[in-house]
């Protein structure tokens, strides 16, 4: 192994599982995250059996179960009548048929479990990403103090506003849908004896921009909620952003008792809008790249945003196994047209908010496998 020194901007999943891959294919990884540390922010992660597969290859899919809930079913449900529109087995007949059952965590503990599979100092905090430029055989990363590294490879794993994006490919605004999402969690005790909490549920609303999902946390003590409203004034940014809990229950008044019920039983939520950015045609420039968010944002409607990011980290990862310094744009190449298909399409399929809304296919989504699949074809 040629053993790439590697650059990762930014420490959320999709960076902290590539730089594991990476560094247990021998190469030379650092991580550079802007918080001074990770907190108790962003209560929910949904990982669907492709991601817990992805997680189980990186050798961190037990200590991921240790602490999840495993949801029994993927249920939807319509909004006035509370009809079942579709109901998907998932827990053991997703291991069966998939290879990985779904988790539904919290985020912080994801994010613990991944940084400790990372060797010593390889996660740096407080350092702010100011831009990123290509050099001979290589990339420097330069940092928001004037300071500077040049790698072998540089990786953009930093969000929706991106700097490494902006820095290979201009300027590029995100797009506001025009829908903010809220988030809660309440013990299961405060549920009364309502149905379904040990499933992960979604109300379909009257339009696309009203929707409820629900699933459990921590072993079942906990349920999570999301919900969606319209709002085409909203200007704030950040995703712990206190919300209008009388608000959120007022949009909600006609919904079915049971799904009024969720909202009721939340003490508060925090707000944030939801953009996204049409399929970029190209990820790569030289020896850097981006993957996650920072190549595809998605709305939250099929539960993929950091499964996408956590696929892209291990197809990545295989795409350098083994490469030369020499090697490295033709690997970004094939990394990206491995990942570009699948993740545009489900960019498109999230946006337009109906998959599963009745039973449907799950396999495409749920049984992808991002060690197997083939580098010499894109994926879909």
């Amino acid at each position: 192994m040629t053993g790439l020194s590697i650059g990762i901007c930014g420490g959320g999943v999709g960076g902290l599982c590539a730089g594991i891959a990476l560094q247990r294919l021998g190469h030379s990884v650092s991580i550079f995250e802007q918080t001074a540390r990770f907190g108790r922010v962003g209560a929910d992660i949904n990982l669907t059996p492709n991601a817990v597969h992805a997680l189980d290859g990186l050798g961190v899919g037990e200590a991921a179960r240790a602490t999840a809930a495993r949801p029994t079913h993927r249920i939807s449900r319509m909004w006035d009548s509370g009809e079942e529109t579709s109901r998907l087995p998932l827990s053991s007949a997703a291991e069966e048929r998939y290879g990985a059952p779904q988790l539904t965590l919290h985020r912080a503990d994801l994010l613990s479990i991944l940084t400790e599979a990372l060797g010593a100092d390889t996660l740096a905090f407080g350092h702010r990403i100011a831009g990123v430029e290509p050099v001979a055989d290589g990339a420097t990363i330069t940092f928001a103090d004037g300071s500077s590294r040049t790698f072998d490879v540089v990786i953009g794993a930093d969000g929706i506003h991106s700097v490494v994006r902006h820095a290979l490919f201009g300027d590029d605004h995100p797009t506001f849908t025009g829908i903010v999402s809220h988030r809660g969690v309440f013990p299961r005790a405060a549920a009364g004896d309502l149905a379904n909490l040990d499933a992960f549920t979604k109300w379909w609303g009257p339009t696309s921009d009203y929707q409820i999902v629900t699933f459990p946390l921590s072993h079942g003590q906990e349920i999570f909620v999301f919900s969606t409203t319209p709002r085409s004034d909203w200007t704030e940014e950040g995703w712990t952003i206190p919300g209008d809990l009388a608000a959120l229950r007022e949009a909600y008044k006609d919904f079915h008792p049971e799904a009024r019920a969720l909202l009721n039983a939340l003490d508060e939520v925090t707000s944030s809008a939801l953009h996204v950015r049409e399929p970029l045609p190209t990820w790569s420039k030289g020896c850097i790249t981006i993957l996650g968010d920072a190549a595809h944002p998605m709305v939250p409607f099929m539960a993929q945003g950091a499964c996408m990011a956590i696929e892209d980290a291990i197809v990545l990862a295989r795409a350098l196994d083994g490469a030369a310094k020499v090697d490295v744009p033709a690997a970004l190449v094939a990394y990206e047209e491995a990942r570009k298909a699948r993740t545009a399409e489900i960019q498109r399929s999230s946006l337009a908010n109906e998959w599963m809304k009745k039973q449907g296919n799950a396999d495409w989504v749920y049984g992808y496998h991002a060690w197997t699949v083939d580098l010499q074809r894109t994926a879909a």
